[in-house]
């Protein structure tokens, strides 16, 4: 019998140590915004939530100088020296229920059993906002605030206690929040350690203030080698460096890779400490060799581990490469350090970080075409997912500009962008129309480094193709404008197939009617199916409202929004207007759009003439390659009438525009009244350039 309890025993610490990994690993994915949630699980959630199966004596990893310390004879004279053993003849029910009495003796002699066992009731009452009222949750926290505090440091490192620390910086007041911080002061960069106390620095950090920041991160100067190698420190480290760390004091941890002199703050108190590896290089260049070998091992060293998601790890590979001679040893072990994981995690994380990003650009402007040839085969089934982020596009945009085999990446990169078929290419290019960093993966091909794509010169993607395009200048053999024109053919005829399928959903929005006349007007390939596809939605009375009998409303005609009218009028022009000369550059071949458009809206032409979309008709008008000029001419001259009347009156936009001008010109208090513009034109202009016109 004893045998068999034994196995029992053997099978239930088994199960125990199994929920223990599955803790630590989700542990290994938590972040700072999460923090702040992992007090207050929904009830049904946590429901079921059992404290018996994890064992009072765990402390996650990490040991403090406790309070309270835990004699192990007087908790034996508490239980009598009580241990399990199965008696003969005693059946499994009452094994168990004698076992689980033990347990319960034994954890009521551990010191401070009665306040954890307080907190915890407290904790499972708070948890459930909803059921709670205000003045009750008021009480509940006053009343654990009076058992936790003094206490800190033996309730932050238990599974079940430290909840209740987290709800009581939850629902406490800023006062409160920096008492529980004050009080485990000292202790943070061990806390860090624990597998469930790193979550309360999490929430301090998401909670407290500025104050309590600044004097938490600094617990952690001197100790980042040796936390950033911790499986559960780690993590949280980098959070506090990504999201809440100052600049100073991102400098001061990231120095600390480069070797133990760093380890200390070795500035004067008015001089800003720099993380910036090229400019410490420069004033103390003796020292590049121990720095650079500091630098290097701890990279390696994370690297072996798998541990790449880091962001400090990432600005870290970054100073490390820009210290290098380009083709130097050092240089070229480090493309090896980064294609030598085979698993393409290291690749796939730097590129969703700034620095990561910019690293793996520079590793494609210096890569040799059998290096880039490996960086785009580990992107494989990633690209859609980096084509809408903020830094990872900018990654897409430099393959573009330096590999000269088009081929090889239009192969790799277009199918995952667009998708393999005609409906999956469809939704994907309206959906990367519309998105601000997946439409420049495709309208860099036609527009290149163009203001309207890229609006900021100081933007992060901007700077990082500026550098890069210099590089490809001694790192890249084929024409600029020839990779440019290769990919454009490649890419293309997909997109224009996209646009003929879906044209209302490209039209619908601002972004969309500028993706459509860059592609309709630089693409290579048949733009006749497209072309016609937006004529069909022309059609129609452009100012039709819904009737009762409709069963549903219908959308705004294209004409009737100022993307959609500027598209259709860019796209009559045949070309974009050029500053410098004062005139529209045609492309070629011409699109021949006035000829395909007149004819759909021909028998409500004088509602365009007399509406916003005026300077469609203008566009008409002017276009030198339009074969029904008089035609439209003579409907114009017998609607003479209709046009001025819509020259003269107030429309809808300029009356919507003189209540804002009221508005903002009306003082605000304690402030003077903006000053009037001056009158504004009133009536519709374009109808106004058509009765000059004609």
């Amino acid at each position: 019998m004893a045998t068999k309890a034994g196995k029992m025993e053997k099978k239930r610490k088994a199960e125990s140590g199994s929920k223990t990994k599955s803790a630590e690993s989700g542990a290994k994915k938590a972040r700072l915004d999460d923090a702040s949630k992992k007090s207050a699980k929904p009830a049904q959630d946590e429901a079921e939530d059992d404290f018996e199966s994890f064992s009072d004596s765990e402390d996650g990893g990490a040991t403090l100088e406790r309070s309270h310390k835990f004699d192990a004879k007087k908790a034996a004279d508490k239980t009598n020296g009580q241990a399990f053993e199965r008696a003969s003849g005693e059946t499994s029910r009452e094994s168990h229920a004698k076992q689980k009495k033990l347990a319960a003796d034994r954890k009521a002699a551990k010191p401070l059993a009665d306040e954890v066992q307080r907190s915890k009731k407290i904790w499972e009452r708070l948890r459930r906002k909803s059921h709670v009222p205000k003045e009750e949750r008021q009480k509940l926290v006053e009343e654990l605030f009076t058992i936790i505090t003094g206490r800190m440091k033996d309730f932050v490192l238990k599974h079940d206690a430290v909840r209740a620390v987290q709800t009581a910086i939850k629902y406490s007041t800023p006062e409160q929040r920096r008492m529980i911080a004050q009080e485990l002061k000292g202790t943070y960069a061990q806390l860090a350690e624990s597998r469930y106390a790193k979550f309360l620095i999490g929430k301090l950090m998401v909670a407290g203030d500025k104050e309590t920041r600044d004097f938490i991160i600094p617990e952690f100067y001197g100790k980042v080698k040796k936390l950033i190698n911790h499986p559960e420190a780690s993590w949280i480290l980098d959070d506090i460096y990504r999201q809440v760390a100052s600049k100073e004091q991102k400098a001061i941890l990231l120095r600390e890779w480069y070797g133990p002199s760093f380890s200390l703050k070795e500035m004067t108190k008015d001089a800003e400490p720099t993380a910036d590896l090229k400019e410490i290089l420069a004033k103390e260049p003796s020292k590049r060799g121990p720095i650079m070998k500091s630098l290097g091992d701890m990279i390696n060293s994370l690297v072996q581990k798998n541990m790449t998601g880091f962001t400090m790890l990432h600005d870290a590979m970054l100073q490390n490469f820009l210290c290098m001679e380009p083709g130097s040893q050092e240089f070229k072990e480090f493309f090896e350090l980064v294609k030598g994981d085979e698993a393409g995690d290291l690749l796939k994380n730097l590129a969703f970080t700034p620095s990561g990003a910019r690293l793996v650009c520079l590793l494609f402007a210096y890569g040799t075409p059998k290096d880039r040839k490996v960086f785009l085969k580990t992107y494989k089934e990633t690209f859609l997912m980096m084509s809408g982020d903020q830094y990872a596009h900018t990654v897409i945009l430099t393959a573009y500009d330096v590999i000269d085999d088009t081929k090889m990446v239009a192969k790799a990169i277009f199918p995952e962008l667009l998708g393999e078929d005609a409906e999956s290419r469809t939704m994907n290019t309206v959906a990367a129309a519309n998105n601000t960093d997946a439409r420049k993966t495709v309208l860099y091909l036609t527009q290149g480094l163009s203001k309207s794509l890229f609006p900021s010169k100081t933007a992060f993607d901007y700077e990082v193709l500026e550098e890069i395009r210099e590089i490809r200048k001694t790192t890249s053999k084929k024409d600029d404008d020839l990779r440019q024109k290769e990919l454009l053919e490649a890419f293309s005829p997909q997109l224009l197939e996209a646009i003929a399928a879906a044209p209302a959903d490209f039209t619908a929005t601002p972004f969309g009617c500028q993706f459509v006349a860059d592609i309709l007007l630089f693409g290579i390939g048949d733009k006749q199916p497209a072309l016609e596809a937006l004529a069909e939605i022309a059609k129609g009375n452009p100012v039709h409202e819904p009737s009762e009998d409709d069963l549903a409303p219908s959308s705004v005609h294209i004409s009737q929004t100022a993307f959609g009218a500027r598209m259709l009028k860019s796209l009559i022009q045949g070309g974009k207007y050029d500053k410098e000369t004062g005139k529209v550059v045609p492309v070629d071949p011409p699109l021949n759009f006035s000829n395909i458009l007149y004819p759909a809206i021909k028998d409500h032409i004088l509602t365009w003439a007399t509406t916003s979309s005026s300077f469609v008709v203008v566009g008409l008008l002017e276009s030198a390659d339009f074969e029904h000029a008089d035609s439209l001419r003579r409907t114009l001259k017998k609607n003479k009438a209709a046009l001025q009347k819509a020259s003269k009156e107030e429309t809808a936009a300029q009356k919507a525009a003189k209540e804002a001008a009221a508005a903002e010109s009306k003082p605000a208090k304690g402030g003077k009244a903006k000053k009037d513009k001056g009158e504004r034109p009133v009536g519709n202009m374009g109808s106004k350039l058509l009765l000059e016109k004609l």
